[in-house]
C-alpha cells in the first residue's frame, strides 16, 4: 500500500493545502495468487472532524490496511474547522474544493476511476456533515455517502449566541462560516442538509446511496435520527446502523471497517504481502 502526502495550490482556497492519499498501487501477492488490479482505482474521499486535519484517519483507524485489502484509494484532505462549506463572505470555498477541485486533482495525479459508481465520499462528525452536504450537492460525482456521528447541528446553529465560550463558534462566526448574512439564513442555504436532501429528491436526478451510523451514547444521536427519518420519508436508499458507542475513534474505527468491508461496492478482499503478515 503506497502512502503519499501531497501539497498543491488550491484555487478554491487560494493557498497551498495538504492531502494524504493511500493507494494500493504497490500491492504484491504471494506466489501463485492472482495479481492485484492496477486500477483505475475506486476512490473514497474521507473527511475529518472539527479540530482535526489530513492525518486523523490514518492515525485513528485501520484505513490503510483496509485500503490495501479491498483495492481502494482513500483521499484524506484538510478541512480546517470550516464544515466543508462555501463562504463568499470569508472567501473559503471548501465545498468547491472538496466536491470539484480535489476530485479532479487526484484523478489527474493518480490512476483513479472517473466513474460515478466508483467514487464515494465519507466522514466523521464535521466530516459527516461535509460528506452529506457535498455528496447531495454533487450526485453526478458521488454514488455513495458514508456519514458517521454526523454534526447535523442546524438547531444549535439557529440557537447560537454572540457571547464567546458557549460553543465552538459565535452566532456571527457561524454566519460567516456558512456564507450567510444571519444564522436564520442558514435555512435553505447550500449547507442546509435538510434543504439539499429535499431539493435533490424533487429534482428527479439519481440520488446517492447513503450509509449513516451513530453511537447510542453520542450527544449527536437524536439529530442523526431526525435526518435519517427525513431521508426515509424522501425515499432515499439509506442504510442506518446504531450500536453502543460514543463520539470517539473506537466507534469510527469500527464504522470505517463496516463500510469498506460490507457496504461500498469494492473488490473481494485479498491481503497482500506486508510486514504485518509475513509469517502467514
Amino acid at each position: 500500500m503506497a502512502f503519499a502526502t501531497i501539497n498543491f495550490f488550491s484555487k478554491a482556497l487560494n493557498r497551498t493545502t495538504t492531502v494524504n492519499v493511500v493507494i494500493p498501487s504497490d500491492k504484491r501477492m504471494k506466489e501463485g495468487l492472482p495479481a492485484p488490479s492496477r486500477g483505475p482505482y475506486k476512490t473514497l474521499y474521507l473527511l475529518h472532524g472539527i479540530l482535526g486535519n489530513y492525518t486523523d484517519w490514518v492515525n485513528g483507524t485501520r484505513v490503510q490496511k483496509l485500503s490495501d485489502m479491498y483495492n481502494l484509494c482513500v483521499v484524506m484532505p484538510s478541512g480546517d474547522n470550516k464544515f466543508y462549506a462555501d463562504s463568499e463572505i470569508s472567501g473559503d470555498m471548501y465545498g468547491k474544493f472538496i466536491g470539484e477541485e480535489l476530485v479532479q486533482l487526484t484523478r489527474d495525479t493518480f490512476n483513479l476511476s472517473d466513474k460515478r459508481e466508483d467514487t464515494f465520499i465519507g466522514g466523521l462528525s464535521m466530516g459527516g456533515f461535509g460528506a452529506i452536504t457535498n455528496g447531495l450537492r454533487h450526485p453526478e460525482t458521488f454514488s455513495h455517502i458514508c456519514a458517521f456521528s454526523s454534526a447535523l447541528i442546524k438547531e444549535k446553529i439557529l440557537e447560537s449566541v454572540d457571547e464567546p465560550g458557549h460553543d465552538f463558534f459565535t452566532r456571527h462566526q457561524y454566519a460567516t462560516l456558512f456564507g450567510v448574512e444571519t444564522v436564520e439564513d442558514f435555512v435553505g442555504c447550500e449547507s442546509d442538509y435538510d434543504f439539499l436532501a429535499k431539493r435533490l429528491a424533487e429534482s428527479g436526478e439519481e440520488k446517492p446511496q447513503i450509509y449513516m451510523a451513530c453511537g447510542k451514547q453520542d450527544g449527536l444521536f437524536k439529530w442523526n435520527e431526525d435526518f435519517r427519518d427525513l431521508l426515509w420519508d424522501l425515499d432515499y436508499d439509506l442504510i442506518w446502523e446504531e450500536w453502543d458507542g460514543k463520539h470517539d475513534w473506537i466507534f469510527w474505527d469500527e464504522a470505517i471497517e463496516r463500510i469498506i468491508m460490507d457496504y461500498l461496492p469494492l473488490d473481494e478482499a485479498a491481503e497482500g504481502i506486508s510486514s504485518g503478515n509475513v509469517a502467514r
